[in-house]
């Protein structure tokens, strides 16, 4: 059973992106188009002006975002940033781990989605930092927007076929880590929760010696600039907290 015993409220996940500069083929500045799973992911924007492109049964929606603004997507939102100038943005993700364990797909074409080793090969990053990496986000970046841009336009169409699709395409290929994230959920979120119907029993039998055990915690982040699908990426390697992405 994986041990999570000092997370985040709720057991959400944070890291803080800044959207990557690079143009994309439809000439928009922005990361990776992609989905997750089984993740509600919100953005709180800290600085700077950008949007956040979304496709989902309601269509496509373009989310202006500024400082001050928070935006939200529910599972099976694809959901790509788009730079707009000096986009700063604090994620807080639902079931922290579990993105980094694969919750998270990319947009690309259905020839990719559909072969498990090259879907592996193209998200997968060959170095944490350096000239390689980059390079490698920047492609990966590319083949997102390939298979997105034609999802875009069938939804602005009336065609929600191909994005249906591509949900099915996600769903098959995370189907095999699935027991990994349900221990992933039931020692982080789900714990979580219990441990606070425990404390409203104690409390209601005018018993609150569990508040004994209270303390407080800090940190920093541990790893600064890392090439996420969004953009670069700030995180927290610590247990409760999010985890640096395997294919990274």
């Amino acid at each position: 059973m994986v041990s999570l015993p000092h997370p985040l409220p709720g057991a959400v996940g944070l890291s803080h992106l800044s959207a990557y500069e690079w143009e994309a083929a439809d000439g928009v500045c922005g990361g990776s188009p992609h989905l997750h799973l089984v993740c509600t992911e919100a953005y709180v924007v800290t600085g700077g002006r950008g949007a956040v492109q979304t496709l989902s049964p309601d269509g496509y929606r373009d989310i202006p975002l500024e400082a001050g603004s928070v935006a939200w997507f529910t599972p099976g939102t694809v959901h790509r940033m788009v730079q707009g100038g000096d986009l700063r943005i604090t994620v807080l993700m639902q079931n922290s781990g579990l993105p980094e364990a694969g919750d998270a797909v990319f947009t690309f074409p259905p020839d990719v989605l559909a072969d498990p080793e090259r879907y592996a090969a193209a998200a997968a990053l060959p170095a944490r930092t350096g000239p390689e990496a980059q390079a490698a986000a920047r492609k990966r970046r590319d083949l997102a927007v390939e298979g997105f841009l034609p999802l875009r336009e069938a939804l602005r169409a009336g065609d929600n076929g191909p994005y249906l699709e591509f949900q099915q395409a996600a769903a098959r290929l995370v189907r095999d880590r699935t027991p990994a994230w349900r221990e992933l959920w039931e020692a982080g979120p789900l714990a979580t929760a219990q441990r606070t119907g425990e404390q409203l029993a104690a409390l209601e039998a005018g018993d609150p010696q569990y508040l004994a055990a209270a303390t407080a915690f800090d940190t920093a982040p541990t790893r600064l600039g890392g090439y996420g699908m969004c953009g670069r990426r700030d995180e927290y390697e610590l247990p409760g907290t999010t985890l640096p992405y395997r294919s990274e």
